[in-house]
This record gives C-alpha cells, structure tokens and sequence, in this order.
C-alpha cells in the first residue's frame, strides 16, 4: 500500500494564523515526507470559500514539483469547470515537464452552487463542461495540430507546445459520485478517488458502477485511492485534542453546510441526511476518519484495504487550524509507526 498526503491551506476564521502559514508549512513538510518514504503529495481545491481553501492548485503543484524529486504530484481534485480548457491544458503540460512525469491530474465537475455563481458559470452546465473540457484536453495534448468545436468550447486551428513529459498525457483522476459519471471515468481509464465524506458502505456502493463499467470494456482498474482525514499521536486524547477541531471545521463548514444548502447529501452512519450544519460533531462521523494511536490507525488501514482493495491512502494531516509542526509530528510519527506494517508494492 502507497501513502500520500493532502493539503489544503485552510485556516478557521479567528484561529490567528496568518495566510502563508499553511503554505511555507507545505514546503518544509514535503522534502522530509518524501525522504520517509510517502509516494504522493495531492492538493484539494474550492472557491470561494472564507477559510482560504486552496482556490490556487496550479501554481502550489509548480512549487510542490520544485522541492521535491520522486513524489507524484496531483490535484484531488480540481474543479475544471472554473478553468478554461485549452489554458490549463497549456500549465498542466508545463507543470509536467517541470516535474519529469510527476503530474496527476485529479478533476471534477464540481457541487457547490455558491462557487458557480461567482464565476459566472450555469451550475446546470458542470457535467457537459467537464466531460467537454477533458476532450479538449486530451485533444491538446496528444495532437500536433488540432482543432476544436464543442457545445462550450471552441479553438479555432492551432498548435500547443510544449506537450506533457507522460505519453500521451497526465495520468487522469476522478472525482465524482453520480453513476453515470463513475461510468465515464471507466471508459476513460481514470483512476476514481472518493471523497473523505463517504463511509465504507457509501464507497463500496460508488464503486460498483465503476467496476461494473470497466469489467465490461476488459480494463482492469490500476490503482484504488482513498482519502482520509488522519492524525497521529502518542495517545488517543493527544491526537483528538489537536485533530478534533479541525475535523469538525471542515465536516461542519465544508460538507455540512453544502449538505443543508442541497448542493451534495452528506449522510450519518444510519443513511439519514444532514440538513443543518449544526447537527455535525467531531462525534458524528467518528468512523470515517482515522485519528488517534499507530496501533489504532493500522487497525484501521487494514479494514480500508479489506473492505475497499485500497491501493494508496491519501493523508490528510496539515487539517484546518493545525499548527505545520503538530502535523508535521504526525507525518513524522505515521512514517515510523504506521506505514512498515503496509509495504509498498
């Protein structure tokens, strides 16, 4: 099994951090992490949001790529509708060579209605923008000269250079939940990651199409990534002290009041859904992030890997409001207690 770790750059209004903490905490972190032996370093992304939830991907992957020399380097995921296609194609590809082969590129149609308002796009649009935006992409990528009509999109005769360092592109990642999606990331040989807000049950239910989807076009899935929110520590009530109210921020802030809004369901352990962001605790969803002692979180590791045929779990330690040395004590202590008793492949 690979580990990789997730940042996001969020600080809880009032917590007293200033904005470039989290980043310069980013930079220092990766170098180590990868000398521990972590494969992968993944950024997710929103708009709009009051806590500063990295709504810049592009350029942190740039510096991400420039401190380190073996991680993959990757978004999960970024919200494609808010960018124009030919241009990221352009950045993706340069980041690419930039890192010699190193880019992931995870993306999704997006949810949030708030996000789509502010820039100016049809929320009813997300799915047709997306699918249209990665034609475009691939198009750039694998064709000297190309050109493009589509219903959202159109380029007129033209050439991109340089084209990505991978042949013929950037491993592609999903980040979707509707069937018909998981269906298309099938066909299009991309790898799925699930959001952290799904329980065992929810996961092993959004797979199933997926699966199903790509036994029937005799492709065999590569990889299965999961992302989690973890924290390590010496002691279970350490490792809540310090987790507990980062955790409650983002299922609170972030899934709990997108749930209440209608924009994404995010449902209790017993199926019921969540219509008020008050009714969220760090309590509530207890069994879906994996917080306390190495011990605990191998135990916990092997349910996911068993349950689920998880391949790389992807860390979410640098939490809202967390301090860059508390988590980086966890990175830290995971790499010495956790990951030996799950070689990589």
């Amino acid at each position: 099994m690979k580990f990789g770790l997730l940042f996001t750059f969020q600080l809880p209004p009032g917590c007293g951090i200033p904005w470039h903490e989290p980043y310069q905490d980013m930079l220092k972190c990766l170098p180590r992490a990868e000398e521990l032996g972590y494969h992968s370093m993944y950024l997710a992304t929103h708009h709009v949001k009051t806590d500063g939830l990295c709504p810049g991907p592009v350029p942190v992957m740039g510096a991400a790529a420039a401190v380190t020399t073996t991680m993959k380097i990757g978004t999960a995921v970024l919200l494609l509708p808010m960018y124009a296609p030919l241009k990221l194609a352009e950045d993706i590809a340069v980041l690419d060579n930039l890192a010699q082969g190193r880019i992931i590129l995870g993306v999704a149609p997006g949810y949030v209605a708030e996000e789509f308002a502010a820039h100016g796009i049809p929320r009813a649009e997300r799915v047709g923008r997306f699918e249209e935006a990665l034609d475009l992409l691939i198009t750039a990528w694998t064709q000297d000269e190309f050109e493009f009509s589509g219903k959202y999109y159109q380029v007129p005769h033209t050439v991109m250079t340089p084209k990505p360092f991978q042949k013929p592109y950037p491993e592609l990642w999903y980040g979707v939940s509707a069937k018909a999606s998981l269906r298309r990331a099938a066909k299009r040989h991309a790898i799925q990651i699930m959001s952290p807000r799904h329980g065992v049950e929810e996961l092993r239910a959004h797979y199933a199409p997926y699966e199903e989807a790509a036994r029937e076009i005799g492709w065999t899935i590569p990889a299965k990534p999961i992302i989690r929110q973890v924290f390590v520590a010496p002691t279970q009530r350490q490792a809540e002290a310090l987790a507990a109210p980062a955790i409650e921020h983002l299922y609170r802030e972030v899934y709990g009041r997108a749930s209440a809004a209608g924009d994404r369901n995010l449902r209790n352990d017993d199926g019921s859904v969540i219509t008020d962001h008050t009714q969220v605790s760090f309590e509530t969803f207890k069994q879906r992030y994996i917080v306390g002692t190495p011990e605990f979180a191998i135990r916990e590791i092997t349910q996911y890997r068993d349950a689920l045929g998880c391949t790389e779990m992807v860390c979410w330690m640098h939490m809202p409001g967390i301090r860059g040395r508390d988590a980086q004590a966890s990175v830290e202590l995971f790499a010495r207690a956790v990951m030996p008793a799950f070689p990589a492949p």
